[in-house]
């Protein structure tokens, strides 16, 4: 037992932030970084295929977004610990010493990112979707590196899941302290967490396009805010708090207002369904009894699958995608509401004496 006691007392950091394979020798941190980037490129892949989206795009994307985020990542943490590097101004380059601004990593990679994807094609909240929970994972992989690194640690503690840090690396004023929170775990943690959320809540398929990014945006802000609470390395301030506790802050509002915005924009993503000949058949799972709510034909369309030509009658999706019957259509633009009274009984809710270039859709309260 007090072996055991001893082991638990608390987390062991490496004694050199270098990793040898044979004569080859890594450097930890720049491989936590790359490692990240891998996982994060692997599992937006992923995604983009389930939304038919081209993984290639993807990765044409990460091409260009993932080293704009390493500059702007290392632009952030000199611009904002300056200090560090006056009178040595050569150590900017040495980023395989440790200093990666995340924040600016984020705003630089995801605005090379949106070009990219922009240039390719791409819906671009789609895609700021497709990645959302990718970005997370890099960063829990990545803050590994502070770990080997010795860097960025928090108050001292005597918790049994303490980090133990060496002399030399202790800032001024914690010499005599031997372990201190590690941060580097607490935020890795925490978006191992939020990419869990993030995958859970995508897969009901309630939000609408952009809203999964900002939930991102807003997690992760809320998680930096309460560890970088605990650090007690040297850091910039403006007024009472760290650069990076307004730069949490400013993401947690940032990512409230963003998600109320996406939410009033368009329908939600399980709400359309595109179909070949340009007809686009609207989905409500708000309604009572009924799946599809509005098939649009578009004007001239021949007959998509599922959605039949206009005038030939089947207007309603069943389960399998298949339509299965419904009331006639009366044209390119008519429109059909669909739903289903108490008995079970079709209400296809068409006005016979409304042309179909007229009808409309009724308001539906949600």
């Amino acid at each position: 037992m007090l072996v055991a006691a001893a082991v638990w007392a608390a987390i062991p950091s490496p004694g050199s932030g270098d990793i040898h394979i044979g004569p080859l020798r890594f450097t930890a941190y720049g491989l936590m970084i790359a490692l990240g980037v891998l996982a994060a490129v692997e599992l937006a892949r992923r995604r983009a295929a389930s939304r038919s989206i081209n993984p290639e795009d993807i990765t044409a994307v990460a091409t260009w977004a993932v080293p704009a985020g390493l500059v702007g990542a290392r632009l952030y943490h000199v611009i904002t610990d300056y200090r560090r590097f006056e009178g040595h101004w050569l150590d900017v380059f040495k980023i395989w010493e440790g200093g990666l601004g995340i924040p600016g990593g984020v705003i630089a990679g995801v605005l090379v990112g949106l070009w990219v994807a922009h240039r390719r094609g791409l819906v671009l909240f789609d895609a700021m979707d497709v990645v959302a929970p990718a970005l997370p994972l890099a960063q829990a992989v990545g803050r590994w590196g502070n770990w080997w690194n010795q860097e960025l640690f928090g108050r001292p503690t005597d918790l049994p899941w303490a980090l133990e840090i060496d002399a030399r690396h202790r800032p001024a004023g914690y010499e005599t302290s031997t372990t201190f929170h590690p941060t580097f775990l607490y935020e890795s943690l925490w978006n191992l967490a939020l990419v869990a959320v993030l995958l859970r809540i995508d897969k009901t398929r309630r939000l609408r396009p952009g809203q999964l990014f900002f939930l991102y945006v807003l997690g992760y802000g809320v998680g930096r805010l309460w560890v970088e609470a605990l650090r007690i390395d040297a850091a910039s301030m403006i007024g009472p708090f760290r650069v990076n506790t307004w730069v949490s802050m400013a993401a947690i509002a940032g990512g409230l207002i963003g998600f109320v915005w996406a939410g009033r924009r368009g329908a939600p993503r399980s709400s359309l369904v595109g179909l070949d000949d340009g007809a686009v058949v609207a989905v409500d799972d708000d309604l009572d009894g009924a799946d599809a709510v509005v098939v649009v034909p578009s004007a001239g369309s021949g007959s998509g699958e599922g959605v039949p030509p206009a005038g030939s009658g089947p207007g309603v999706l069943g389960e399998d995608g298949v339509g299965e019957g419904g009331p006639e259509l009366d044209g390119p633009g008519a429109e059909v509401e669909v739903g289903e009274d108490d008995a079970g009984q079709a209400d296809d809710g068409i006005d016979p004496d409304e042309g179909a270039g007229s009808a409309e859709v009724p308001e539906r309260s949600r």
